[in-house]
């Protein structure tokens, strides 16, 4: 049973941190590209970073230089870590796991920036 849990969202001010991690159970978690979305309220889910297999990023610009994204294949984690967090970056997020054949969306964890 493939199964995504998401932990570390909560609620912080306006240039704080937050570290999101979702641990991944019944995949070859080295095999799949990691990826974190999120979804504002009213707004379509959109892209924020991705790792894959060997380690290589990519950033939305909305979150390039603050957001960090890292994986532990042998704890079968992707975390996200998240610097000077701004309103704008209220949302649930999303984790999810690309493989060549197969892809899978963990459930959310919402992530609100106010002051």
């Amino acid at each position: 049973q493939v199964q995504f849990v998401a932990s570390g969202g909560g609620s912080v001010q306006p240039g704080g941190s937050l570290r999101l991690s979702c641990a991944a159970s019944g995949i070859i978690f080295r095999r799949y590209t990691m990826n974190w979305y999120r979804q504002a309220p009213g707004k379509q889910r959109e892209f924020v970073a991705t790792i894959r297999s060997g380690g290589g990023t990519n950033y939305s610009d909305s979150v390039k230089g603050r957001f960090t994204i890292s994986r532990t294949n042998a704890k079968n984690t992707v975390s996200l870590q998240m610097n000077s967090l701004k309103p704008e970056d209220t949302a649930v997020y999303y984790c999810y796991a690309e493989g060549i054949r197969d892809d899978y969306w963990g459930q959310g964890t919402q992530v609100t920036v106010s002051s």
